[in-house]
């Protein structure tokens, strides 16, 4: 199930929340840096800024919303126009910007990824200690995904609080827990946190299944680890207080399946970019859901490059359904269907049906919500052009079931249903159109293997990166369709309340459940190397990523990145990227200007004029835009340096997979090591052209020395 019923769900929660009268003023974002040293009261400072801008002097208090100073500078505040045009221009604040509404984007998976049961045998002393900050909309701690049983006393480096509000307790696997919006508690009511914590975090639950269908253990990818939970859904300015409390409290990665609607223009204006530096800035990773805007280019909105952007793909487990006819034909389309409508085929069929004059024939067969009638509806089976009638589930009422067009993903329905593919579902009209009484039974679905796994999902959202070209995004894919995970027990796991189906364990599909794949991948790696530092893991975890397969993905690296994350790989990659804190100040100075720089960061960046190019910038994955007019010419150079972490004495060979439009030189092509953590650098150069048919050239290059394989994609892609 893509999580869109419960994004609504959340939605109408934020902003009955926010519901109280503050006039004309809007809830705006003030964003001032790193906090400053020596003796410091940040919430006093933010008040005397807002004395100084609120036309009415005596409310400055209750016009700031939240302060933010724990791990990094700034609050939110209610604000009209004028004040915040004011507010702006004042020399110690870097962006004042709307607080927008945010979206929120197993048994099988982690066995897929080769990070089996037996096989997850890491120190489980320091796996541990460590803590994922989970941003989302809370969890249910009754879960026996998060029982602490077995568990040691809480890790001594945590530093956060239990502040789960009314009939919310921690234990030592949930050691912490805020709130923020809603309802006065961390107890999720939406189930999508429940179901993002247990992916990464989750303790092994034999038996788990969704009805008897992917039946098996449920687990997370450091089960031993601990949960800090954060309620932070679905508003910029509370996302913000998530991350100032959790970088804080002591988190060791952040994991955040939310995300935009909406394109950013700039860093200074994305929350979780700028709550996600603060947080590598204090050796924290943070890793976010690409977003499911997919399969269009360009939809990915978090473009930083300390940030783990994750797409979804599929594992080697689908879900298929049949619908048998009345006269023995059986159709075979995809569904997480529960339910159980018998053997016989004696459900009448209905379809493009005008209720009303308003509705044309086209509108009728893509059900449009004007065009349903209950009562003529009631124990027939539906048919649909449009696969999104499922987001209107109370148009459903008395329907006996559902049979839609789609060759996405395997959606779960509140009523008997299922998708065929369009070739399919043309059939299916043949013979509703030339029977005269068209009946027919939608049995309950079965799982089956994929054996085209790993593929992205069609919603995954795609690159490239708008802002900085020379980043890849997204970085990777990992497990995000159909995944088995907890749910709170008093939610309907369809998210439609009328559904009086309760389950303790639900199958999601998003790229909201492959962000927490990869967070309990990092939270792996982190155990077994606490001294790497975020952009380390982070390359251990692409340049060790599986290909995927080229010819199923027309958009290649800008749907998949570096490929499918493999855990066990990158558990030893031999080569990392390491991105030094002196690379970050050159990645600002080419963004910003010195004094900008230096709010950011704390840091004295002395930015030059003569900028460092984002082609040398040290990112796992080589890619360039070009910009040559009419000319389809390609003279691109990388500089890379890599570090070695894997045998003290070796030698690496360079290999490239060169499209047959390029010509692409490794200097030096072979890098020799003496000792652990020695670096060594190389260039890449590029050069060819564009065919006549291509704006995008991908090619690999592998650094290997026997015993590791070090993949880096190279992309070249022209400018529109």
């Amino acid at each position: 199930m893509l999580e869109l019923t419960c994004i609504c769900h959340i939605l109408l929660v934020s902003a009955a929340t926010l519901s109280t009268d503050y006039g004309d003023k809007k809830l705006y974002i003030v964003y001032m840096g790193s906090l400053p040293g020596g003796s410091y009261s940040p919430e006093s400072h933010h008040l005397d800024i807002l004395q100084s801008v609120v036309t009415d002097s005596s409310e400055p208090g209750r016009s700031l919303y939240r302060s933010y100073g724990r791990s990094f500078n700034g609050f939110a505040a209610w604000l009209t126009e004028p004040e915040q045009e004011k507010l702006s221009k004042r020399k110690e604040i870097l962006s004042v910007f709307p607080s927008q509404p945010l979206k929120l984007h197993t048994t099988r998976s982690w066995d897929f990824m080769g990070l089996t049961e037996s096989g997850d045998v890491g120190n489980l002393t320091a796996q541990s200690d460590m803590i994922i900050g989970v941003l989302d909309s809370g969890i249910w701690p009754e879960s026996e995904s998060f029982s602490d049983d077995g568990f040691g006393p809480v890790p001594k480096k945590w530093k956060g609080a239990c502040k789960g509000g009314a009939n919310f307790t921690c234990n030592r696997k949930i050691v912490g827990a805020r709130w923020y919006v809603g309802q006065p508690s961390a107890r999720d009511v939406v189930g999508h946190g429940t179901h993002t914590a247990s992916i990464a975090a989750g303790n092994k639950v034999r038996g788990a299944s969704f009805y008897n269908l992917a039946g098996g253990t449920a687990r997370g990818g450091v089960p031993s680890s601990r949960i800090a939970v954060y309620v932070a859904c679905c508003r910029a300015a509370d996302l913000l207080a998530g991350f100032d409390d959790a970088i804080a409290d002591g988190v060791d990665v952040i994991t955040i399946s939310i995300g935009y609607t909406y394109p950013v223009s700039s860093l200074l204006e994305d929350p979780i970019s700028i709550g996600s530096f603060h947080a590598m800035a204090n050796n924290i990773v943070t890793v976010n859901s690409a977003g499911n805007s997919g399969p269009y280019g360009a939809t990915i909105y978090v473009l930083s490059p300390w940030v783990v952007s994750v797409g979804a793909s599929s594992i080697d487990r689908k879900f298929d359904d049949k619908v048998v006819l009345a006269d023995g034909t059986t159709l075979t389309g995809i569904s997480v269907n529960s339910f159980t409508m018998g053997g016989e085929p004696k459900y009448p069929l209905i379809y493009g049906k005008k209720f009303n004059s308003s509705c044309n024939d086209s509108m009728s067969k893509l059900c449009a919500e004007s065009c349903l009638d209950r009562d003529f509806l009631r124990g027939k089976i539906l048919m649909c052009n449009d696969p999104k009638i499922i987001a209107y589930p109370k148009d459903l009422i008395g329907a006996a079931g559902l049979i839609t067009s789609s060759d996405n993903v395997s959606y779960m329905n509140q009523l008997p249903g299922l998708a065929l593919s369009s070739p399919a579902f043309e059939q299916l009209i043949n013979y509703y159109t030339n029977t005269k009484k068209p009946r027919a039974t939608i049995l309950k679905s079965e799982a089956v293997k994929d054996d085209l796994a790993p593929a992205v999902a069609q919603f995954s959202a795609r690159g490239p990166n708008t802002l900085f070209p020379e980043i890849m995004k997204p970085d990777v894919v990992a497990p995000g369709v159909n995944i088995l995970a907890a749910f709170p027990p008093n939610t309907p796991p369809s998210g439609d309340f009328s559904d009086a189906r309760r389950v303790k364990y639900n199958l999601m599909s998003g790229t909201s459940m492959a962000c927490p794949h990869a967070a309990g991948a990092i939270g792996y790696l982190k155990s077994l190397y606490p001294g790497w530092s975020p952009s380390a893991l982070k390359s251990a975890l692409m340049t060790t990523a599986r290909p995927l397969n080229a010819s199923l993905h027309s958009d290649r690296e800008f749907a998949y990145g570096s490929g499918h994350i493999d855990p066990v790989r990158a558990a030893d990659p031999g080569l990392v990227f390491d991105i030094s804190k002196k690379d970050y100040m050159h990645f600002l100075c080419n963004a910003y200007d010195n004094a900008t720089c230096h709010k950011i960061s704390g840091a004295d960046c002395r930015c030059r004029r003569d900028k460092t190019p984002l082609t040398d910038f040290n990112y796992p994955a080589l890619v360039a835009r070009t910009n040559n007019g009419t000319s389809r010419n390609i003279n691109v150079n990388f500089t890379r340096t890599v570090t070695n972490v894997g045998h003290p004495n070796s030698t690496y060979k360079a290999e490239v997979t060169a499209d047959p439009n390029l010509e692409i030189l490794v200097v030096p092509s072979a890098l020799s090591f003496k000792n652990l953590n020695e670096k060594r650098s190389f260039v890449v150069s590029v050069s060819g052209a564009f065919p006549s048919d291509s704006k995008m050239l991908s090619s690999l290059l592998v650094w290997g020395d026997g015993d590791h394989m070090v993949r880096s994609p190279i992309v070249i892609y022209a400018a529109e």
